[in-house]
């Protein structure tokens, strides 16, 4: 998610000197550096190439009365972006061109997916992404995971779920330098020293500076729950509440399943999320282990709303949000995707790029959100397929690449 600069600016100004060199060193060195604003020169280039509708596979076939109600909610953000382009990746979409199909849309009261339809292709005009020309890209999925809490510690409810730390500290070394690079570093102040801040072990070991939200009683299902960003929170009076994504510890994620296959713990077909699921509730012991080495700790908030808040600041939808790299592509931008399901099936649809994911990167990358329960999980568990994605622009002016 978009984070602001925030925390202890004073001691930090007066050792600006200090602060900006021992980030720079970290930076070379790849210490609790956070995802950049822009891509690093080594990576690849998105390229777009404009198509017709007629080359998607499957337009004709998307339910597009699905579409409406998130293409209005996702106008609600477009248009009350002042700024010049509809997000800072490198491909640039005009703000104004989106607002001007967003009127168009409100004004022509649409009711049908017909109607839908017919807007888009009048309206907008889609756009192979690719990598330096290399269109296939990987996809896999999320989902809004479930939790049981209590707001009273207790031996059955003994986990914390910590809301954001007050001695955390973000920083931008661009705000330092326009000459460096935007890159946002997480870190704590440690007398005079700025310094990373603490990994999963340090946290759950001994705690940390931060507001207890809830206690769970299953350290699998909070792991779970921060690998996904959300959750709804059961709670023990039988009260459901929705927890959302406050912040990071700045450390890098390391997915459970990689761990467990490197450590041949499990074989490669069971590496989807419900049987690593399963194999961390039946060795509980290995499982605390294992799930320590993911150093990234996700800190949570609560939220109302009426689904998981992505990065863009709206609520997502099943089937229809996505979760993109935001340095190349542009969050509150409309695409149509093309890919492959669990059960070798179809996924051709409209989607809208709603959010983001520390696992997340490339041109040609996407992590499509199912939903919420177990059903959901299932799917998501499953996925990770080959496919590729279209840019869907308003038509007015045609999009730019930096």
């Amino acid at each position: 998610m978009q984070k602001t600069i925030i925390g202890c600016w004073f001691p930090l100004k007066k050792q600006l000197n200090f602060v900006l060199s021992l980030a720079l060193v970290l930076l070379l060195n790849g210490c609790f550096r956070e995802e950049s604003g822009v891509p690093s020169a080594e990576e690849s280039k998105a390229v777009l190439k404009k198509v017709s509708f007629s080359q998607l596979s499957g337009w004709n076939r998307d339910d597009f009365g699905e579409v409406i109600p998130v293409f209005a909610k996702n106008c609600q953000n477009v248009l009350k972006n002042k700024n010049t382009y509809l997000y800072n990746s490198s491909i640039k979409i005009k703000n104004a061109d989106y607002q001007k199909a967003c009127k168009k849309f409100a004004d022509a009261g649409i009711n049908s997916g017909a109607q839908m339809k017919k807007f888009l292709e009048s309206e907008f005009t889609p756009y192979e992404v690719s990598a330096d020309g290399n269109a296939t890209g990987k996809f896999t999925s999320y989902y809004e995971a479930t939790i049981h809490a209590s707001f009273e510690k207790s031996a059955k409810y003994r986990f914390p779920i910590y809301g954001k730390p007050n001695d955390l500290i973000e920083i931008n070394l661009k705000d330092f330098d326009s000459s460096l690079p935007n890159t946002r570093l997480v870190g704590r102040v440690e007398g005079k020293k700025f310094i990373p801040y603490y990994d999963r072990r340090q946290i759950e070991q001994n705690g940390v500076k931060a507001p207890v939200l809830m206690w769970g009683d299953d350290l699998v299902d909070i792991h779970f729950m921060q690998i996904q960003g959300s959750a709804i929170a059961i709670m023990e009076d039988g009260s459901e509440l929705r927890i959302g994504f406050a912040d990071s510890n700045g450390r890098k994620f390391k997915g459970i399943g990689s761990i467990l296959l490197q450590k041949g713990l499990i074989k490669p077909s069971e590496a989807s999320m419900t049987k690593i699921r399963d194999w961390l509730r039946k060795n509980p012991q290995k499982a605390a282990e294992v799930m320590a080495e993911n150093e990234r700790f996700i800190f949570q908030r609560v939220v109302d709303a009426d689904g998981p808040v992505g990065a863009y600041g709206l609520s997502l939808t099943a089937g229809r949000s996505m979760a993109v790299d935001n340095r190349f592509i542009p969050l509150g931008a409309m695409m149509w995707l093309d890919t492959v399901n669990p059960d070798n099936g179809k996924i051709e649809k409209v989607v809208f790029a709603q959010d983001i994911g520390s696992a997340i990167k490339g041109v040609v990358r996407g992590d499509y959100f199912w939903g919420h329960g177990e059903e959901a999980l299932a799917e998501a568990g499953r996925m990770n397929s080959a496919g590729k994605y279209y840019l869907l622009a308003p038509k007015y002016s045609a999009p730019k690449v930096n």
